[in-house]
């Protein structure tokens, strides 16, 4: 049961119970957020976040779940999928899951959040990545999805422009999270590899990306919109 809404601005982060996103809804507590974490299966998260099931890829389900929050100011469209599906090997299947899951749901949270959140300090953050930049041959479903988002990004924010609202896209190379660890394995390299091969020397943290996310929500960056910023340690300088 989500408590009713009081003077707090109230943030929606999806994909919110693990990795960066965790990191993110624990971030925004700390500047005062009231922060509900959206996941498919159940979980329990650490107080005060509070938790709702709602499968992101259900239309329906989505629109209604936003509608029963209290408010929302912040909406951070974390939530994400990644695969191997290349031409020579294709698995529609997952392609249509990788697409569903991080572009198609994040055209439907966003558009159901516009209608509510607040002009003049109504923020979306999309959690894209590197790949919406630039591309691997192994990932075609993913780096389609990610490019979209991006696409998908400046659209919106040209859109919520008039209400004061802005939409922005965070881009993060390699992050220590559980699915970096799992890519590693698919391409035969370390931890330490991967970092080694970034300019900084080390992988990015997921505390790093919800420090920007907090900067993004904040009255700091309310002419900051339609942009896609890149968290790397100069991977895609360097290129």
């Amino acid at each position: 049961m989500i408590a009713q809404a009081g003077d707090a601005p109230w943030a929606l982060v999806t994909g919110g119970t693990r990795g960066i996103g965790l990191s993110i809804a624990q971030a925004l507590v700390t500047t005062g957020y009231e922060v509900v974490v959206a996941a498919r299966h159940a979980v329990s998260v650490p107080a005060p976040l509070r938790f709702m099931s709602v499968d992101i890829t259900d239309t329906q389900a989505v629109r209604h779940a936003i509608s029963t929050l209290p408010r929302i100011d912040l909406l951070v469209n974390n939530a994400g999928l990644a695969g191997a599906n290349t031409p020579d090997d294709p698995d529609d299947a997952l392609w249509a899951q990788i697409l569903a899951t991080n572009l198609t749901a994040a055209w439907v949270c966003s558009s159901a959040a516009l209608k509510r959140l607040p002009d003049g300090s109504g923020r979306i953050i999309n959690i894209a990545s590197i790949l919406g930049l630039r591309a691997v041959p192994d990932q075609p479903a993913y780096c389609a999805a990610k490019h979209g988002l991006i696409g998908l990004t400046r659209s919106m924010a040209l859109h919520a422009a008039a209400r004061g609202i802005t939409v922005n896209a965070i881009c993060p190379g390699w992050v220590e999270t559980e699915m970096s660890a799992a890519r590693f394995e698919v391409l035969g390299i370390t931890r330490e590899q991967a970092g080694a091969g970034i300019p900084i020397g080390r992988m990015s943290t997921p505390q790093e990306i919800a420090n920007l996310v907090v900067f993004l929500a904040g009255a700091g960056a309310a002419s900051i919109t339609g942009q896609a910023l890149v968290v790397d340690g100069g991977s895609s300088t360097a290129a």
